[in-house]
């Protein structure tokens, strides 16, 4: 006896599929999603009787689409629900549909887990027809009394709201002036940092010019340096200059020959010096000619027998500031042989 055919796994997973579809569409309750901003992301079961698209441009907020009966409960119900963990519970909501009035029964809940319904809000949607019948016949029997309350309601909702987007217009406004005057602020430090580059620049070209008008001079007191020590070097007139301190401030090649000196010996005491000068008293009198300004010559001999004309005068300064003393060294053994020559063979 051949056995029921088995239906393939494809078949048995597009039925499973239907089916959910069908349970959810006809026989689970109506209920939407909506984000933080109350706009619907997500649609389960009918939801015509309880919402419908609001007239003009596409609007997916729960509130424009929210029935007749249902927008101002709906309204309070979502503050509430935003502000406590629990579901809050509307029951028996009359909302106006197209075959009058029908009775809801409306859960609200937030989410705060899992991750992916962070913020949102779920609004589920019941009929409620035992108290549907009961507040058609109280609405009949009262003449509609309700009407004037929820006409009131509603006048304290948009009431609300305008108070709402009044604020909402004052803080942009607010935001508007600081911004305005932040931006303001900017220009005018930007315009302050302008005219610093400026002046930097202008300071910039300054120093450059200074700087060669120093490198100009620089290279004309070397110039100047060469020319006086080739001078110097190239008399026979032996030369020393001193400082206030009597330290060698300059020579020339000449004073070496009588005066051991060299380079390194600038800045050295006069008194650390040694000399072929029969001369002890040659500091002395220098610190006598520095502190009096009164020049000293004297004629002075040496070890090996040579006289020199010693000269010691105020070194003074182009600002007419004495600043050391200077030496001259004359040989004049010549000079003293023929005195001596002559004294010793007189003329007839």
């Amino acid at each position: 006896m051949p056995s029921n055919p088995v239906p393939p796994q494809e078949t048995l997973t597009n039925l499973q599929s239907a089916a959910d579809h069908v349970l959810l569409q006809v026989y689970s309750p109506a209920a939407v999603v909506l984000n933080a901003d109350a706009d619907i992301v997500y649609i389960s079961g009918r939801t015509g009787k309880y919402l419908e698209p609001a007239a003009g441009k596409a609007n997916w907020n729960i509130h424009a689409m929210a029935r007749e009966g249902l927008r101002g409960p709906l309204y309070t119900a979502l503050k509430q629900a935003a502000e406590k963990p629990e579901p809050v519970e509307l029951k028996g909501v009359l909302v106006q549909t197209g075959s009058g009035l029908q009775a809801v029964d409306v859960t609200i809940q937030s989410f705060r887990e899992p991750e992916a319904m962070n913020g949102m809000t779920m609004v589920v949607f019941r009929d409620s027809p035992a108290q549907a019948s009961a507040r058609r016949r109280k609405a009949a029997a009262s003449g509609d009394t309700d009407y004037p309350a929820q006409l009131q309601q509603y006048q304290q909702e948009i009431e609300t709201l305008r108070q709402q987007a009044k604020q909402s217009r004052e803080e942009l406004q607010a935001s508007n002036e600081e911004l305005q005057s932040t931006n303001e602020e900017l220009q005018s430090a930007n315009e302050e940092l302008t005219t610093s580059k400026e002046e930097m620049q202008s300071m910039n070209e300054e120093l450059q010019t200074i700087n060669t008008e120093l490198q100009t001079k620089l290279d004309d007191l070397a110039l100047a340096q060469s020319d006086m020590q080739n001078v110097l070097n190239s008399i026979e007139i032996a030369v020393l200059f001193l400082d206030q301190d009597l330290n060698v401030r300059r020579y020339t090649e000449r004073a070496s020959t009588i005066i051991s000196l060299r380079e390194s010996d600038i800045g050295r005491p006069l008194s650390d010096l040694t000399t072929s000068l029969r001369y002890p008293e040659l500091q002395e009198d220098a610190r006598q000619t520095l502190n009096t300004l009164v020049v000293s010559e004297k004629q002075i001999t040496t070890n090996d027998d040579r006289w020199f004309s010693i000269r010691i005068m105020p070194y003074r300064r182009l600002d007419n500031v004495i600043d050391g003393v200077v030496l001259t060294l004359v040989d004049i053994t010549d000079t003293k042989k023929l005195e001596s020559s002559l004294r010793e063979h007189p003329a007839p």
